[in-house]
């Protein structure tokens, strides 16, 4: 799957979590433990972007660019989770729409 979006596996932990399954060396390699992680990896972007525009605000950081690629990283990582989200409720859905 992460073959198919170009730069994915640059996101910290989506390409991990991907191969994690494929290792079945790593800890916890379930599917609501890939869930949980990335959503922890989510959160670890979203309150480093959030660091970074304090120290930009506050004049500490001097650097535009890197404050401006933190806060799109946590971006599309939103947004991925999200889609993610989205895929696990529809695929609920249809299978809540199943009769065995």
């Amino acid at each position: 799957m992460s073959n198919m979006i170009p730069g994915l596996n640059s996101l910290p932990g989506i390409g991990n979590a991907a191969n994690s399954t494929l290792n079945p060396g790593q800890p916890d390699g379930s599917f609501s433990g890939l869930l949980s992680d990335a959503l922890q990896q989510v959160n670890q972007l979203n309150s480093s972007a959030d660091q970074k525009v304090g120290s930009l605000l506050q004049g500490r950081e001097p650097d535009m660019a890197s404050v401006m690629i933190a806060v799109e990283k946590a971006d599309v990582a939103f947004q991925l989770m999200m889609q993610v989200r989205n895929k696990i409720v529809s695929a609920y859905q249809d299978i809540e729409k199943m009769q065995f």
